[in-house]
């Protein structure tokens, strides 16, 4: 079996992180950089890693001391994270009904990273199935081809409506949620 093959069928595990994650974090947010920068999408993130711009290395450690933070490994090595907050970002209209927040989603390129997204998704869920929330709501970039929102649709939740922020053009979408008695 190839080493490649070996780390696809390894186990990935997801655990929460603290604010000793912050480095591996944005390193994971400077591959993504890296990578759409190449792919020539850079109306995402910038051309600028994440561990180069000051307010950006305090946003994530802000998240990273959140409470939040979930990592996912793969064989021991941090291939994504998502941030988890009870509170949608300013930009957002406030909800009106109890919820959990994505605030924040990355996975690494490399062939170990594969499913990773998705597994921390189901993370998301199962932490605000568990809360008693009853909604799942996320934002992402909606510029490009639109894959990335379709990827959120994919992962089973519904577009909500669109925003900008400045020339940035985003996506609130949610998954809806049973809430239990």
């Amino acid at each position: 079996m190839s080493e490649q093959a070996g780390e696809e069928a390894s186990e990935l595990t997801v655990r929460s992180g603290t604010v000793s994650d912050a480095a591996t974090v944005l390193g994971l947010f400077d591959d993504a950089v890296r990578w759409l920068t190449v792919k020539g999408q850079t109306g995402q993130w910038g051309t600028t890693p994440f561990s180069e711009s000051p307010k950006r290395v305090l946003q994530v450690e802000r998240w990273c001391g959140s409470g939040g933070l979930h990592i996912a490994e793969r064989s021991g090595e941090a291939v994504g994270a998502l941030v988890l907050l009870p509170e949608a970002p300013d930009y957002v209209p406030v909800s009106d009904e109890p919820e959990l927040y994505v605030i924040g989603l990355v996975s690494g390129r490399q062939a170990a990273a594969r499913g990773a997204g998705r597994a921390l998704l189901e993370t998301a869920h199962q932490k605000a199935v568990a809360a008693g929330v009853s909604r799942l709501r996320v934002d992402c970039w909606a510029g490009g081809d639109g894959a990335l929102v379709d990827f959120y649709v994919s992962a089973g939740f519904t577009r909500l409506h669109g925003f900008e922020v400045g020339d940035w053009p985003g996506q609130v979408l949610e998954r809806r949620l049973r809430r239990h008695p």
